[in-house]
């Protein structure tokens, strides 16, 4: 078929998420609710981590790059989201949607790996711990960070031009509340077997690689943690990596449950309320968890609210 034929795309329209209109306000001032706590908690993580000296380490580093790209990650859906709920055409242009889709793509993959360098720290911080001011040098830790936004511009920018590179068939309904890639994809006319290979094989490389180094640096901390002849020993080396550990999992889990399961096994209302809990919830969830489960960055936020007290005072 000719290239003229085709109905051009000018913009996308979301059937997005399934819910009683009387709920409309409520959702909406839900979901108001999780983005504010997610900029406010993000934003208090890099301030916090900025102002206390002694949170200048390597560890506090990573966590600061991945608050960043929480908050960046949660902006991609988060307003859009909102003014959705009082849309009768949740509409979304065709630059609009492939910024949605570049942005997404670039954050997910920077986020895998910073959870995979910030697992790399941990291992050379329990299984190391004399070397651990010389192998994580300032030079290697901005390598660390620099890697995951390299390696996700390379991986969205291919993404992103596979899937827009083809004609779409005038059919521009996508069932989701964002521009993902299968959704996506599903409205091409044109064979696109290169451009789902593309994406099983950066897709694949990104998780593989990530996951295999989390597994490989956990696998080499849970042995050192097991030759630590104290309790209280193993406790302390324990609680360094456990709010990691809870990060990842909840990240990886949500991830696996999307893209590695067979699609058939649950319905695509399910998959768009898991996407919620990833694009919404985790970003959310993030800075909770190293806040609660991290005594440095509690004692820092004492440390910081006391001083402001003080300053306050005089």
């Amino acid at each position: 078929m000719a290239e003229e034929n085709y109905t051009r795309i000018t913009e996308f329209i979301f059937i997005g998420l399934k819910y009683h209109p009387r709920l409309q306000v409520l959702l909406f001032l839900l979901f108001l609710l999780i983005y504010l706590i997610t900029m406010t908690g993000n934003l208090g993580m890099i301030i916090l981590i900025r102002l206390d000296s002694r949170l200048h380490t390597p560890m506090y580093f990573f966590l600061s790059h991945l608050s960043f790209v929480d908050i960046c990650f949660s902006s991609v859906f988060g307003p859009k989201m909102l003014t959705d709920f009082f849309e009768e055409r949740k509409v979304i242009s065709f630059l609009g949607c492939a910024l949605q889709l570049w942005f997404f793509g670039f954050f997910v993959a920077t986020e895998c790996l910073l959870l995979a360098s910030m697992a790399y720290d941990r291992y050379v911080a329990i299984c190391n711990p004399l070397l651990y001011s010389v192998v994580m040098s300032q030079r290697l830790c901005v390598q660390l960070v620099a890697g995951p936004y390299v390696v996700g511009l390379v991986n969205t920018v291919t993404h992103t031009t596979n899937a827009f590179r083809h004609p779409f068939c005038g059919h521009n309904v996508i069932n989701h509340f964002f521009c993902d890639m299968s959704p996506l994809l599903s409205l091409v006319c044109a064979d696109i077997w290169i451009s789902k290979l593309l994406l099983f094989i950066f897709a694949g490389a990104v998780l593989g690689v990530s996951s295999l180094t989390i597994i490989i640096s956990y696998f080499y901390i849970l042995l050192a943690i097991l030759r630590i002849r104290s309790t209280e020993g193993r406790r302390k080396a324990f609680s360094t990596c456990s709010s990691h550990i809870t990060a990842v999992s909840i990240f990886y889990g949500t991830l696996f449950f999307i893209y590695v399961r067979p699609q058939s096994i649950f319905s695509l209302e399910l998959n768009k309320m898991v996407s919620v809990f990833y694009t919404a919830v985790i970003p959310m969830l993030n800075p909770l968890i190293y806040s609660l489960r991290n005594k440095e960055v509690k004692d820092a936020m004492h440390r910081t609210i006391s001083r402001r007290m003080f300053c306050m005072k005089i």
